[in-house]
């Protein structure tokens, strides 16, 4: 399982864009605290795939998801769900089907919600501006690679 250090928020969008073309298709989940860097690291992957300049990737608190690259990538924040039931007004079952890279920031709060193959993406605070990000790549045999 990969892990990176970065220093700034500049550093954690280079590695997005870096580890954007090995990501597979389907649900990553962004699992830090908050200010961990979840959305800076999603500026990263959007831009690495080339659907989004980082500029144009916000945080989708308020309006829950984001679509960039006319549906290569979407970015969605669960952060202000408080149920499992919210989720069934987001469409999130139709956009799981869709050939994407899925970024959801706060989706280990519904592990049901979860498919077995999974790319998830831990993201710590280690200093001021330091971070550390581990990649795992989960199996539907609950495996870790």
């Amino acid at each position: 399982m990969p892990v990176y250090r970065t220093a700034s928020d500049a550093e954690t969008i280079a590695l997005g864009a870096r580890l954007a073309p090995d990501l597979p298709r389907g649900v990553v989940l962004l699992i830090g605290n908050l200010g961990a860097g979840k959305t800076t690291l999603a500026k990263g992957i959007a831009s690495g795939l080339g659907a989004a300049a980082p500029d144009e990737v916000s945080s989708p608190t308020f309006t829950l998801i984001h679509e960039y690259g006319g549906g290569l990538v979407y970015h969605i924040d669960l952060y202000r769900l408080e149920e499992e039931r919210e989720l069934a007004t987001l469409g999130l079952e139709e956009i799981l089907d869709r050939d994407a890279v899925v970024l959801i920031e706060w989706g280990e709060r519904f592990p049901r919600l979860l498919p077995a193959r999974r790319t998830e993406i831990h993201l710590r605070t280690v200093a001021e501006d330091e971070r550390e990000i581990e990649v795992r790549f989960v199996t539907p045999d609950g495996g870790i690679r």
